[in-house]
Order: structure tokens, then sequence, then C-alpha cells
């Protein structure tokens, strides 16, 4: 008796640009850049990523443009958590407050946001997006990233 076996990634498809940015604004002000510069709608969504076995969440903007049947998230790749440390040095114990640094996709630990950018037509051009992005002066840098080599893209399915 034959045996068959799926595969739950075979049913995954990538059609989605990823593209990542440098830069040091908040992720609210980074929205509203984009917005204007790009002529999106992004907005924040109730309720952020959250991963409860990293115990990290991350801030999600989206826009869904369904007459070009694009969806575009702008997501954080950074979460800092503090958290109380309790070391002991000789006879008294101390407590400090440690921050904790946790990456959506560690593969890129020095990217501050990812831009994904869902469309099924695949009617979006990067290189035009990528100099739009490369025109405003509060970000360091931006850069297309493939999908398909990314160990952890499964924390961009949302």
């Amino acid at each position: 008796m034959a045996l068959h076996k799926l595969l739950v990634d075979d049913f995954y498809d990538d059609t989605y640009k990823l593209i990542a940015i440098h830069c040091g604004l908040e992720d609210y002000r980074l929205a509203y850049l984009l917005n204007q510069s790009l002529g999106l709608n992004l907005k924040r969504k109730s309720n952020d990523l959250d991963f409860e076995y990293l115990k990290s969440s991350y801030s999600i903007f989206e826009w869904n443009n369904a007459s070009q049947y694009v969806t575009w998230n702008l997501v954080s790749n950074v979460c800092k958590k503090e958290e109380d440390s309790l070391y002991s040095t000789g006879l008294f114990q101390s407590e400090d407050k440690v921050i904790k640094i946790f990456n959506l996709v560690p593969e890129h630990k020095s990217v501050d946001y990812f831009i994904k950018i869902s469309d099924e037509i695949q009617n979006i051009n990067d290189k035009l997006i990528l100099h739009k992005l490369q025109n405003i002066q509060q970000i360091v840098t931006s850069y297309s990233v493939n999908p398909s080599q990314i160990k952890s893209k499964d924390h961009l399915i949302f």
C-alpha cells in the first residue's frame, strides 16, 4: 500500500513582495511618510502581531486596495521588552532592568521595518517603490528581500 504525505508548505504560495527598511523613526511617523510619498492609506490594525512563545509583539499597519487587488502591510521587525533581571553579587541581591530585543525575522536583525505587498495580479513595480522610498530623507536605506530565502517566513503570514 502506497503512503501519501502532504506538506503544508505545498499549499502556501509566495505571492508577495518584501521590502526591508532601515530607519530610526517611530512606526506611526513612518506610516505617515509612506502614505504621503507612495499614495497609500496605511492604518494601524487594532491588534498587534503577538507571538506568545516569544513573548513579543510587533506593530502592524495595513491598507487593502480593493481596486487594484493589493494589500499593503507595514510591520515592525524589532520588539524591545524591559524585564527584571535578578542576580546576586555576594551577600546582596540587586534588581535591575534588562532590555531584551526580539526580531520578527531573525535573519535580518538590522532591519527596522518590512513592507509586505501582497498582489494577486503581480502589477506592482518594486523598483519604482524603492526609488520613492530612497527619496524619503528619514529612511537610511531600503531594498528588496526574497521571501523564499527567509527561514522564518511563517512569521510573515498575517
